[in-house]
């Protein structure tokens, strides 16, 4: 399944168990060798939830979140009839997280609301070593020869956004896992370049920790809306064009809760 790009492997944990999800996700992620995808992803049994979700990148390390999985998991669920729910909890290592689902005419999934909870902007949470509380629109040198003003944000999971221009010409595998894998985040980072069109439109391309660069990524469109209102660039309803296509962010200004909107897709379905 895939939202608007960001394709992960989907196994139903009610019926099948892996053994080695971390083995399993770094095989058949290959796009090569295996199935092909951005990662793992368990759909399992919660004690306090409707749902559990584990995620695993294609390096076989586990991400605390991701607004796409999500989605699909809302899909997946609904239209398997493990649920007939249209509001969901889904537990997550950042948290609980609520479904809203839309559906078509002939009662399929078309479209879901994730909410993505509040974010968090204080550095030795995200966690980022810097000597400021936090970090926002702060010029850091990861080399000699590059440089950029960047702002931290967590969505759950660590996320260092950039506004520039020109993304589209970016080298972004030299870049990105420059700053990933930069001394100065812990637990590595999400990086996601940003280039404005507007108060409410940007472009966005994303190197994502442990996967390289995908089409899409849904914490790090939530993370960079945060970041681009706190620096006085967007309004608290933006619309992020990824490769992949768009997704509606609302920062809500009275609950102070990201809420991400998009398409869920399954490509198909196979027994290994």
């Amino acid at each position: 399944m895939h939202g608007i790009g960001n394709d992960y492997i989907y196994v139903n944990g009610f019926e099948e168990k892996i053994e080695n999800p971390a083995e399993f996700a770094i095989k058949f992620s290959d796009r090569h060798k295996g199935i092909g995808s951005d990662g793992l992803v368990l759909i399992l049994p919660s004690t306090y939830c409707d749902f559990r979700m584990q995620m695993l990148n294609a390096d076989g390390s586990e991400a605390e979140m991701c607004g796409n999985a999500a989605r699909c998991i809302g899909k997946y669920v609904y239209e398997k009839g493990l649920t007939d729910k249209t509001s969901l909890t889904l537990e997550t290592l950042s948290g609980i997280k609520g479904l809203e689902l839309f559906l078509s005419e002939d009662k399929l999934v078309e479209r879901v609301t994730v909410d993505m909870g509040e974010p968090v902007m204080e550095a030795n949470r995200i966690p980022i070593i810097d000597e400021n509380p936090t970090v926002m629109n702060e010029m850091i040198r990861f080399s000699p020869s590059i440089q950029y003003r960047i702002s931290c944000v967590s969505m759950g999971n660590p996320h260092a956004v950039i506004f520039t221009k020109n993304i589209g010409k970016l080298n972004l595998p030299k870049i990105g896992s420059l700053i990933e894998n930069a001394s100065i985040f812990p637990n590595r980072t999400n990086v996601e370049f940003i280039e404005l069109i507007s108060s409410n439109r940007f472009k966005m391309r994303v190197w994502e920790r442990g996967s390289g660069e995908t089409l899409a990524c849904g914490t790090g469109a939530c993370a960079a809306v945060v970041a681009g209102i706190l620096n006085g660039f967007c309004d608290r309803r933006t619309t992020v064009e990824l490769l992949g296509g768009e997704l509606e962010i609302e920062w809500n200004a009275f609950d102070n809760h990201v809420y991400l909107t998009g398409t869920a897709t399954t490509v198909f379905e196979g027994t290994i």
